[in-house]
């Protein structure tokens, strides 16, 4: 157990260095091409970020693993809006101004309800991960549309003043992209071999190990990137990163897995983990899009009530763990 325990902690440190130069090369590559700050921000910072999300679910659904796929997917969406804007909420209120993040939440919140069709049926079936595909490729279309079309943003305004903070020549923006992507599909074989390990270790399924371990690792690039845009009060890059990151999660990472080896789903899955990241998902938009004629803020107090529903599912899930439930 303690070696597959090392390999965890060395893929989880790993990936989240890799994941940061991916994302740093793509997006600096992305500039020198041309590409508008708007759609930087909302294409390659927000779903670059899931890019530990999709390698791992790709190689666990390869590898025979499909539940730690989805648990990956599930529960790096509910740390994203539990742990990474509800402890920045703490830090510092969020205030809402891009259009292009009120836009995206409505569709967050329909993809994600569209989900539970899928898991009603107890699999997703590889043609349903295609059509998850399908429409992610959909999604990413309109925005650029969109980005082209609208222009200017609070989004881009804030994208661009980050990559003007972090210059980089176009021929290092290739070489780490490249190294980035290389070292994440290293760390990520390393990260899945101990993480299953673990899981048959303690008799508890990859569902569990995925939901906790592996997806709150997969996040730090997110809580990371999130708190470095907070320092520079750049809030929209912040709540636009997380509710990027949980679209492709939702659409990309489990769409993938599920063409590559289809998925099973236990009831408790629809009525533990999805119910979870719905209600979350649900709260986020009324707190970032407003309320009563009140303005778009996520304040402190609903920070901690973020926080405090990812804190409670997290005892509960790390219970099954030390307990060896089969969820």
């Amino acid at each position: 157990m303690i070696v597959p325990a090392m390999a965890v902690v060395a893929g989880l440190v790993l990936l989240v260095w890799s994941a940061e130069r991916f994302v740093d090369g793509a997006a600096a590559t992305s500039a020198r091409l041309g590409l508008s700050p708007l759609l930087i921000g909302m294409l390659v910072i927000g779903f670059g970020t899931s890019a530990p999300e999709l390698v791992v679910s790709a190689l666990a659904a390869s590898q025979g693993n499909p539940g730690l796929a989805l648990g990956n997917a599930f529960g790096s969406n509910i740390a994203n809006i539990g742990l990474i804007l509800g402890l920045v909420a703490l830090i510092s209120p969020l205030a809402v101004h891009s259009g292009v993040v009120r836009r995206e939440l409505p569709v967050l919140g329909a993809v994600t309800l569209g989900t539970a069709a899928l898991l009603w049926g107890g699999v997703i079936d590889r043609w349903e991960g295609a059509l998850l595909l399908g429409l992610l490729g959909a999604f990413i279309g309109y925005s650029i549309y969109l980005g082209l079309r609208q222009g200017g943003d609070v989004l881009g305004s804030e994208t661009e003043e980050s990559l003007e903070t972090h210059p980089m020549s176009l021929r290092a923006g290739l070489v780490w992209t490249g190294v980035g992507l290389v070292l994440l599909v290293i760390s990520s074989r390393v990260l899945v071999w101990g993480a299953v390990a673990i899981a048959q270790g303690f008799g508890v399924s990859d569902l569990v190990i995925g939901l906790t371990v592996v997806a709150v690792g997969t996040s730090l690039p997110e809580l990371a990137s999130s708190i470095s845009a907070l320092r520079r009060r750049e809030h929209d890059l912040v709540l636009g990163n997380v509710v990027g990151s949980n679209l492709f999660n939702t659409l990309g990472v489990v769409g993938l897995a599920a063409v590559i080896a289809p998925i099973e789903a236990g009831r408790e899955v629809l009525l533990r983990d999805w119910s979870l990241m719905m209600v979350m998902t649900v709260i986020l938009a009324v707190f970032a899009m407003g309320w009563r004629g009140r303005a778009g803020r996520i304040n402190r107090v609903e920070g901690a009530v973020l926080l405090a529903m990812f804190l409670g599912y997290t005892a509960y899930m790390v219970n099954l763990v030390v307990g060896g439930g089969s969820a």
